[in-house]
């Protein structure tokens, strides 16, 4: 049986990027094993000297930063205040909060590295809000996504 354990991402400075992750967005670490960072939520940061002397020969296996590939997904009840939080320490954004095509709301940047982060409001926060604007339980549906039963139960309505 193959168990997926975390995603990690390569960091060129593993106290910065932690100073980040803790002081930054409120994370939580479970493990430090110098090198190998591990945060509570289950995704690593690893320093990246260490990390391409574990894949070899980095003409042949470069370690890339700031790819745009990918990015770390977080959720929080507190939309704005984190934002004012990221802003006072400097954060790059890729955008501010917007609301997505699904209704939605999040905001985007990098973290010191380049890795992409973002940061949403959760699918049940979102349907909560855009039921407070007047939308109708099927209307939140078509826009979200989203099963009738979660909508409904989000909202309060229903079995």
């Amino acid at each position: 049986m193959l168990k997926f354990v975390c995603p990690l991402i390569v960091v060129e400075d593993i106290a910065a990027s932690r100073r980040f992750y803790e002081g930054c967005l409120s994370q939580n670490v479970l493990f430090d094993f110098g090198e190998d960072v591990q945060f509570e939520g289950d995704f690593s940061i690893h320093q990246k000297d260490h990390f391409q002397g574990l894949l070899g020969d980095a003409r042949r296996f470069p370690v890339t930063l700031k790819s745009h590939s990918t990015e770390l997904y977080f959720e929080t009840d507190e939309l704005e205040a984190v934002q004012a939080r990221l802003e006072q320490q400097g954060a790059a954004f890729i955008h501010p909060v917007i609301e997505q095509p699904w209704g939605q709301r999040c905001m985007r940047l990098y973290d010191p590295d380049g890795h992409v982060l973002e940061i949403g409001e959760s699918m049940e926060a979102a349907v909560i809000r855009l039921h407070e604007q007047g939308l109708s339980i099927e209307e939140i549906t078509q826009r979200t996504g989203m099963p009738r039963e979660f909508v409904e139960g989000a909202c309060g309505e229903g079995g």
